[in-house]
């Protein structure tokens, strides 16, 4: 069974500051037109969205640069609520490889991963960490949080929705638009449940 966790992007929650995305359609068949035909405009951070290292880092890798097997493969939800601190980091971490999906990590709830839980996923290797929230880490002030996570190859997976979805393991499929030397993308993101 899959389960989208993407928010959908003309509705989609954005960063404090961003525009939201704007929807146009130069043509339309009920205006006589040959085609039905939408143009977008938004940032490459909107709604369900990866920061790749370039984000924060000017010569770190770009979303075209990103290996797919970065964002495809077993993960383990985990639920919290406040700030992941080091010692939660490290719970967590410990619940994801005694599962078996150790390697990206998806949190789930009204959490902020602080630079100290930041240092902790950096330092295991994992290849990815995701959240609920328009930014890993503290809203006001996200770039430490970005600077430790991407200077380690972490890719982040930001603004994914995880309402009814259990803690435990997980194949997810986060591939972005292969948007060259951008930043950022934004993705559809899916989890696809393993046999147990």
């Amino acid at each position: 069974m899959f389960i989208d966790i993407s928010q959908e992007l003309f509705s989609c929650e954005v960063f404090p500051g961003d525009e939201q995305p704007q929807r146009r359609t130069p043509q339309l068949i009920k205006n006589g037109d040959v085609c039905n035909l939408t143009e977008l405009s938004m940032c490459a951070h909107n709604g369900t969205h990866i920061d790749a290292p370039y984000h924060f880092i000017d010569d770190g890798l770009t979303v075209d640069q990103l290996p797919l097997e970065t964002l495809i493969g077993d993960c383990y939800v985990s639920f919290h609520s406040g700030d992941v601190t080091a010692a939660d980091a490290g719970s967590i971490l410990e619940k994801a490889r005694a599962a078996g999906a150790g390697e990206r990590i998806l949190i789930g709830g009204d959490a902020t991963v602080t630079a100290e839980a930041a240092k902790v996923f950096a330092d295991a290797a994992i290849k990815l960490i995701g959240n609920e929230s328009q930014t890993v880490g503290p809203v006001d002030a996200p770039k430490q949080v970005h600077l430790t996570l991407l200077g380690k190859g972490v890719v982040l997976l930001e603004g994914i929705r995880l309402g009814g979805v259990k803690e435990g393991r997980y194949r997810l499929i986060a591939a972005p638009l292969n948007l060259g030397g951008s930043d950022g993308s934004p993705c559809r993101a899916v989890l696809e449940t393993l046999e147990v």
